[in-house]
């Protein structure tokens, strides 16, 4: 039947618009750091996958990848978000003074995330540091030109400084990841009956190592004492008087 001009047209049908369900996608970058901390938290931060991460936050990889170019520029995004909040010294005005500040602020730093320092065991990771970071070394290097030591000179120091701090930082925290009887005395020997034997000893002739026999038992005690900040004091100290020493031959 023909539609008589003057009647108005039926209103068209429209679908019901669909309520969202789920979670909405997270794609700032904090609550992508936020996801992440709390993964390595969680799980460790070798389980710290960008698949991993983009299921925790409930997003596609693809999402992600805006945001990170891969594992890699993650962690190093997170350390330098945590440099960021923590790296914030009082920096003393003597030189030599201020090398030590500096350098016990960034073992301090990285203390807390022994894993940061890991993923920075290799020459140029300072291509990878933001700002925060960068304000240490500049710090370090700066004061050592201060003390007298030459450019080539203060970078050397600041990359022997760094190498005794990372390393001590991946020792300890190594040391902290195995069970709480690893150091008592007979427990690095296998097969041997465990605590009540010399820490030193099993199939070894302690009599051609004397010092260490005297040592003995005390070793895990001893090592487990926290001598960073003296040690680095005189490992600076060492490093200034080399320094000054090649200047002057």
């Amino acid at each position: 039947m023909p539609r008589d001009a003057s009647t108005p047209d039926a209103p068209a049908r429209r679908n019901p618009p669909r309520a969202r369900t789920g979670r909405p996608p997270a794609t700032s970058r904090e609550e992508i750091l936020a996801a992440a901390r709390l993964v390595i938290e969680r799980d460790g931060w070798e389980r710290l996958t960008v698949r991993r991460l983009a299921a925790e936050l409930g997003i596609g990889t693809t999402t992600l990848y805006h945001h990170v170019r891969d594992r890699e520029d993650l962690l190093v995004q997170l350390l330098n978000e945590h440099t960021d909040r923590t790296l914030r010294p009082d920096l003393p005005d003597d030189p030599r003074d201020r090398v030590v500040a500096a350098a016990v602020a960034m073992h301090d730093s990285l203390a807390a995330w022994p894993w940061a320092a890991e993923i920075l065991t290799t020459d140029g990771f300072l291509a990878r540091l933001g700002e925060p970071a960068l304000r240490v070394v500049e710090t370090i290097v700066a004061a050592a030109i201060e003390h007298g030591c030459t450019e080539e000179q203060a970078v050397h120091l600041f990359r022997s400084v760094w190498y005794y701090t990372v390393g001590e930082i991946l020792v300890r925290a190594r040391t902290r990841d195995r069970r709480p009887d690893a150091l008592q005395p007979g427990a690095l020997r296998p097969g041997a009956p465990g605590p009540g034997d010399p820490f030193f000893g099993d199939g070894v002739d302690m009599s051609r190592l004397p010092t260490l026999a005297a040592v003995g038992d005390r070793w895990p005690a001893l090592a487990a004492q926290d001598t960073y900040a003296s040690a680095l004091e005189a490992f600076v100290d060492g490093l200034f008087a080399r320094a000054a020493a090649d200047r002057q031959g």
